[in-house]
């Protein structure tokens, strides 16, 4: 039997029944939400039943209905009756009142006694203590267990409804506890959608922090890169669900901030959610740059310019601050998914050098790395013209398939276009051809397209006709003029290739 003091989430209501039984308390509850699989029940209000006088605060359905053919129409028997007017008078505790009829109710009629106590008005934790001495008794099937998580989740809806503090909604959840109830889900976690589908998002951010606070539900960190979830991270990821990435990361970081210590698994939500968050603002940018190139829109100035450097720079120290709790507090078995989150970061963000560098860290750490990331690493650092990452990602090119050597390389030729580096890419093209490797049609075209509007620069014209050489060797183009005019003397200069 539970005691006094584990019994907390009733004494916000201030309801008790008896001044003289402290331990028994009334929670007014609407039986609307109450959804049985198989039980219906409807009140007629009879005062007498059976030969039992009922006073008027037990006034049952004399009808209760069951997908049983049989039990169609069946009435309740005498004891059920018998019981709800025992354990209303509270004259001895439930569980001698149940022990003494115990052989004489059946499991629909205990799950009625359960549906009687959580209707509005009755005592609320009566139920509990009866069904703990279904547990107990060992009574407890699967349609019982879904009826008391029914009744609970109606009372932590009717709390979160009214405006309650969130300590009288963990007081719940440490009452169910009490008395064995563990459905096959998290009931935080149940809490923490009913705040949220009820637009109290506030109310769910003060409810995760108090079942930290509490240190309740015992969530395990052993299984962190399976993603074991936990109240700070489920919260986490129902805000990454609906965009808001960087009051995600806000989230996690403000808890661990305040004292309080979240789950590793929230510090691997939130650097997801940074890495979304960089993602988005690396596509709106662009778009912007792309309107700014059509005149939809002025260029931006030395001040945005500043802004969006700086906002970047802020999302990326907060990654590094959640990658240091969770190395700090999870260990060597983590390094790899740490480093892999960071190199995902820096991808987005277009930091080739820090971007390789937790590319090494991730193999270091055992850490599969893809042929697809390795070469967009490649890629952002040739559109940087890192020489010294270029020249280490392209170590192990050599021992590859024709197939990838293409891939890698043609990764590569994309970076120097991008970044402007127009030679760098020319050799690139004329390296592939002599391996006997065709760069794509688009990726020749650009780079021919580039080279033609610089061509009056110094050595801008040497790379073109270099390159349209070994594309014609190559059968890749066909002859074609090439002419330069200089208008000081009138000249044209024509050569043919």
């Amino acid at each position: 039997m539970a005691t006094v003091n584990e019994i907390g989430s009733f004494t916000y209501l201030g309801l008790i029944k008896r001044a003289y039984f402290p331990k028994r308390r009334r929670f007014i509850a609407p039986l609307s939400w109450l959804k049985l699989p198989s039980i219906q029940l409807r009140i007629q209000n009879p005062q007498r039943r059976n030969g039992y006088r009922l006073n008027s605060s037990v006034e049952l359905d004399s009808f209760v209905t069951s997908d049983n053919d049989e039990e169609k129409g069946d009435e309740m028997s005498e004891c059920f009756f018998e019981a709800i007017e025992e354990l209303e008078s509270m004259r001895r505790e439930p569980s001698d009142v149940l022990g003494e009829m115990n052989e004489r109710l059946s499991d629909r009629e205990m799950q009625l006694v359960l549906v009687y106590f959580a209707q509005e008005g009755r005592d609320s934790w009566c139920a509990l203590e009866v069904f703990e001495w279904l547990r107990k008794e060992n009574r407890v099937d699967k349609e019982t267990m879904e009826l008391m998580v029914s009744i609970m989740c109606g009372w932590v809806e009717k709390l979160i409804g009214g405006k309650s503090d969130v300590g009288d909604v963990v007081d719940l959840l440490v009452d169910m506890d009490c008395v064995g109830l563990n459905p096959g889900f998290s009931m935080v976690e149940k809490v923490v959608s009913l705040y949220w589908d009820a637009g109290e998002r506030d109310g769910a951010v003060a409810f995760v922090k108090e079942v930290l606070r509490r240190q309740i539900g015992g969530y395990s960190d052993a299984n962190v890169d399976g993603h074991k979830p936990g109240p700070a991270g489920y919260l986490a990821w129902k805000m990454m669900e609906e965009g808001n990435y960087k009051d995600a990361v806000k989230l996690v970081i403000d808890i661990r901030d305040s004292g309080l210590k979240p789950e590793l698994y929230s510090y691997l939500i939130a650097m997801t959610a940074v890495v979304k968050e960089l993602n988005e603002f690396g596509k709106a940018l662009r778009k912007l740059k792309g309107f700014a190139r059509t005149g939809l829109v002025g260029e931006l100035d030395l001040e945005n310019l500043r802004l969006v450097e700086e906002y970047q720079a802020d999302l990326l120290a907060e990654g590094v601050q959640l990658s240091n709790y969770l190395i700090r507090e999870g260990g060597p078995s983590l390094f790899g998914v740490v480093h892999e989150r960071l190199l995902a970061m820096y991808v987005c963000a277009g930091r080739g050098i820090e971007a390789e560098r937790h590319l090494w860290q991730m193999k270091l750490a055992g850490k599969e790395v893809s042929g697809d990331l390795h070469d967009i690493v490649l890629a952002i650092c040739a559109s940087q013209n890192e020489l010294g990452p270029i020249s280490r990602l392209l170590t192990g090119m050599e021992s590859s398939s024709s197939l990838q050597k293409k891939k890698t390389l043609s990764w590569l030729l994309r970076g120097y276009i991008k970044g402007g580096h127009l030679e760098n890419a020319a050799e690139t093209v004329i390296k592939m051809l002599d391996l006997g490797l065709y760069p794509d049609f688009l990726d020749r075209a650009a780079l021919l397209q580039r080279l033609r509007r610089r061509i009056q620069q110094p050595g801008s014209l040497e790379a073109y006709l270099n390159l349209c050489k070994h594309l014609s060797d190559a059968s890749l183009i066909g002859p074609c003029l090439v002419y330069l005019y200089i208008k000081k003397y009138r000249l044209w200069i024509i050569r043919t290739l």
